[in-house]
């Protein structure tokens, strides 16, 4: 280049010295590559390349998760804990709500029973009302709530005539008293008193009120001091016997004076009417059938012997029928035979003719075979 060129063809100059130089050292080079064959990459070696280089990379992404940092409480135990304080809350205005109601009730003065007539009593006809409100003496100028209801309950039912009693408060400052009282089935001669019995075997005294009117045979060989259980083992041997001499309709059971129920395996009874009483032996069983043999036989028996005393009609295909002695006939013509009693609440005045009659001297027995 000549003297007085300038530096920018001095620089071109040189970088294309610079190119040529480079292009004759790597022609050889070049040259035998373009000779050599060239061959296709098998299709997946790229991507496994690509794989390996990955794997081999420093900025691959970590395996592991990394742990993200949370907080003290799950969103579901924080869920639970709200309920839990939600239900606590309800509880508690729940507990004050019925502590004020309580102390309300306590000393508001609108639920004291003040006197005996707020104590309303129903199903009363032998006990008195006065019986039933002294059980509830100690409750007057109580609260309605604190009166024990289920103890007034146990006392009225050991009151004799009450067979079950049902105590209820009536808001605000009432008591309400049903009474179920016992029915009477007889009256029971206990040693020189006359009192009446039930089913149970319990005996009643007789109701001091006027209403009260009973007609019943008097049951006797009853002791007071003897266990109720055979009083009422006793009261269903009477039961039965009623049963069945009322069976049908026939109302046999309005011909009884007097039941002996001493010995279970023998039940006497006394029939009285206008030609005097008759104690009739029935046995244990079919006492129907035991006494309407009686009374189609009876008036034979009177015409043959005048006076009959007692007939057996346990044993079967016989009778022995017991006349009176000459003395007992005597004696009897003097007592009156007694009609069944009827009492409205005072003791009777005599004792059965039959029963005044067995108690005279020995009498001779005839023996009869059908």
């Amino acid at each position: 280049m000549a003297e007085g060129a300038t530096p920018l063809f001095a620089t071109l100059e040189d970088n294309w010295r610079g190119e040529v130089r480079a292009n004759e050292l790597g022609s050889a080079p070049t040259a035998a590559r373009e000779r050599q064959p060239i061959r296709p990459n098998p299709p997946d070696e790229g991507r496994f390349l690509a794989l390996d280089s990955d794997l081999d990379s420093p900025f691959l992404r970590a395996q592991k998760r990394v742990p993200v940092r949370r907080g003290p409480v799950t969103r579901k135990t924080a869920n639970r804990l709200k309920q839990g304080c939600i239900a606590m809350a309800v509880l508690a205005a729940t507990g004050l709500a019925a502590l004020w109601i309580y102390h309300y009730a306590e000393l508001a003065p609108r639920f004291r029973v003040e006197s005996s007539q707020q104590i309303d009593v129903s199903g009363t006809h032998n006990v008195s009302r006065s019986q039933i409100v002294e059980t509830f003496g100690a409750d007057i100028g109580r609260n309605v709530f604190f009166i024990p209801v289920d103890d007034r309950k146990r006392q009225l039912e050991r009151i004799p005539w009450v067979q079950s009693a049902a105590v209820m408060r009536l808001l605000p400052n009432q008591l309400s008293v049903a009474i179920e009282e016992r029915k009477p089935l007889a009256f029971v001669q206990v040693g020189s008193r006359i009192l009446l019995i039930d089913g149970d075997g319990v005996l009643l005294d007789l109701p001091a009120s006027s209403r009260a009117k009973y007609s019943f045979p008097i049951i006797v060989g009853m002791a007071e001091a003897e266990p109720h259980s055979t009083r009422a083992a006793r009261m269903k041997i009477y039961a039965e016997l009623v049963h069945e001499l009322d069976s049908g309709g026939a109302r046999y059971s309005e011909d009884l004076s007097e039941v002996d129920l001493r010995d279970p395996e023998d039940v006497k009874i006394t029939v009285a009417d206008d030609d005097g009483a008759v104690l009739v032996h029935l046995g244990d069983s079919n006492f129907l059938e035991h006494y309407k043999t009686y009374i189609s036989h009876i008036q034979g028996w009177r015409q043959q012997y005048h006076k009959v005393e007692a007939v057996d009609l346990r044993f079967d295909r016989q009778i022995i029928v017991q006349p009176e002695t000459s003395t007992s006939a005597s004696i009897t013509a003097s007592v009156p035979a007694a009609p069944r009693r009827t009492a409205k609440s005072s003791k009777p005045t005599h004792k059965p003719a039959a029963r005044q009659i067995r108690s005279h001297g020995p009498s001779t027995t005839h023996s009869d075979r059908y």
